[in-house]
């Protein structure tokens, strides 16, 4: 299993939008950087976990967990012309971005962005790094541990 942290606007979708739909599951579409999309073509694998982090928000952080539930599929807003992650150069026989399913795990305490940066057991974190604007980004295992039971309190 590899772990993994997802960004999302709140406003677009946040971890309790994705607890209150029927199957718990949205596809995690509008990524537009080729690194980030090739992670969840290439790299992420049905039952992986990420942590569901909100951003672009007056306190960006950590909100929840999901887990990863379809193979890569293509983004159908792409080809959506009035739709903002529409992409003129991408066409229906010949994709360029993709999407997994996530389904929604567990709302956690919530772990502001300001709380990872004071933790040094963080210090390498893909996250973390200066200039990271990745909307998906792996996390290592003693990453996802470290998070999970000292920020989150989990056992």
């Amino acid at each position: 299993m590899q772990f993994w942290l997802m960004k999302s606007e709140p406003d677009e979708v946040s971890i309790d939008h994705l607890a209150n739909l029927p199957a718990q599951t949205v596809p995690w579409f509008g990524v537009r950087n080729y690194q980030a999309r090739n992670f969840m073509c290439d790299a992420m694998q049905i039952g992986d976990l990420a942590f569901f982090y909100h951003s672009g928000c007056a306190e960006p952080g950590i909100a929840g967990i999901c887990e990863v539930c379809s193979e890569p599929y293509p983004d159908e807003t792409q080809f959506i012309a009035v739709n903002p992650y529409f992409d003129p150069k991408s066409s229906p026989d010949k994709p360029r971005w993709w999407l997994r399913d996530v389904r929604f795990v567990s709302k956690t305490r919530f772990v502001s962005l300001a709380e990872m940066r004071a933790a040094p057991e963080l210090a390498n974190m893909r996250l973390l790094a200066r200039g990271n604007r990745l909307s998906i980004t792996p996390v290592s295992a003693e990453e996802w541990q470290f998070i999970t039971q000292h920020l989150m309190g989990q056992q």
